[in-house]
């Protein structure tokens, strides 16, 4: 696509998978993994250049300089919508979900950076800050942890001046309340928050709310099934009161997080910038949680959306994954670190404010 005399057209867009082992074995209530990847793209446009990525299978790397790349060269850098349209529409027939969606959504992210960086703001300024911070909770507490390891990430964040934590659970129910009682001793008054990753059925998912309740658990993340929705609904309807009923971060289009409104499944949607069509798909889902009235959560990738929670005037808040904090520090400068439990985007800094350290990442290389 040949651009308009005052265009400013994109340049060169790559892409290259990274995978970095994992600093102990992890699972929740329905995987167990060893390692994460991270597809990095770059795109540049008049002598800047910005960087997105999504947490996502190294072969959509290979999409992305296969198939998207060519799609957005030469394209106006300013308008990215159009760019998201082509994306979209020429996945068609590869599926928009999955695979496919995840390496739009680094794309995405990689021409809004660039965007910012052309005009010389961050990306909260570019969209437009409805907050200057976003609360966070510490996210990890994974079913292969020992207690003691459970105990000190938990009561670390807390230390830290983290006032919520998350917990992973599913994998046996009595373990998983005797666990929950455990890290409730451990972080106080803090509120604790469960995952279960939709390893429960009804029954038992309406079973252990109500022992979830005795230690003060706030937020119920995909009890059942996300593809459930009248579980989820079930679920919402009979939860004790003062526990929110949370899940929405298998969503990669739009039409996804309509669905789950619609049936009243959740109380707080989650949306993933790095798998629902980056900032753009991000921004949609909170357009759609703004016109119900329901706040919004983001699903990991901290250093990506605290800059879109920010912009996003219902969002609560945002998840501060232990996994993704460990490879954002190690892949990028600039990275944001919580100050009284809160992420606050740097304004001084373009973009997401993060540069990617090419050298220390080469050894991760997939």
């Amino acid at each position: 696509m040949s651009a308009s005399p005052a265009a400013i057209p994109i340049g060169r867009v790559s892409a290259a998978a990274y995978t970095i082992p994992t600093d102990a074995p992890e699972s929740d209530g329905t995987l167990e993994w060893s390692s994460t990847t991270i597809v990095v793209v770059h795109a540049s446009a008049a002598g800047r250049v910005g960087v997105g990525y999504s947490y996502t299978h190294a072969a959509a790397a290979h999409l992305i300089i296969d198939t998207l790349a060519p799609l957005v060269t030469g394209r106006d850098a300013l308008d990215i919508e159009s760019a998201y349209v082509v994306m979209m529409q020429h996945v068609r027939n590869i599926g928009r979900q999955g695979l496919a969606a995840t390496a739009i959504s680094a794309v995405d992210a990689a021409l809004w950076d660039l965007k910012a960086r052309l005009l010389d703001v961050s990306l909260v300024a570019l969209v437009g800050a409805a907050r200057d911070a976003i609360p966070v909770y510490g996210s990890g507490g994974f079913t292969s942890y020992t207690e003691p390891q459970l105990v000190d990430q938990l009561g670390g964040w807390v230390a830290s001046g983290i006032h919520a934590v998350k917990m992973k659970i599913g994998r046996d129910a009595a373990a998983d309340r005797a666990r929950v009682h455990l890290a409730r001793t451990t972080i106080g008054d803090a509120q604790l928050f469960v995952d279960a990753n939709g390893a429960y059925d009804r029954t038992l998912a309406l079973a252990q709310a109500d022992a979830f309740a005795h230690d003060a658990v706030v937020w119920f993340e995909e009890p059942v099934s996300s593809d459930d929705l009248d579980g989820l609904r079930l679920i919402r309807d009979r939860a004790p009161a003062g526990m929110d009923i949370a899940a929405g971060e298998y969503g990669f289009e739009p039409q996804y997080f309509q669905r789950m409104l619609d049936a009243g499944a959740v109380d707080v949607l989650q949306a993933d910038a790095t798998r629902c069509g980056g900032p753009t798909g991000f921004l949609r889902a909170a357009a759609i949680c703004d016109a119900a009235g329901l706040p919004l959560s983001s699903h990991t990738a901290p250093s990506l959306h605290a800059h879109l929670c920010c912009a996003a005037s219902c969002a609560r808040h945002l998840e501060y994954f232990h996994d993704h904090i460990r490879i954002e520090r190690q892949l990028f400068d600039g990275v944001l670190e919580p100050v009284g439990g809160a992420l606050r985007p740097d304004r001084s800094r373009p973009g997401l404010g993060i540069e990617f350290k090419q050298r220390d990442a080469e050894r991760y290389a997939a």
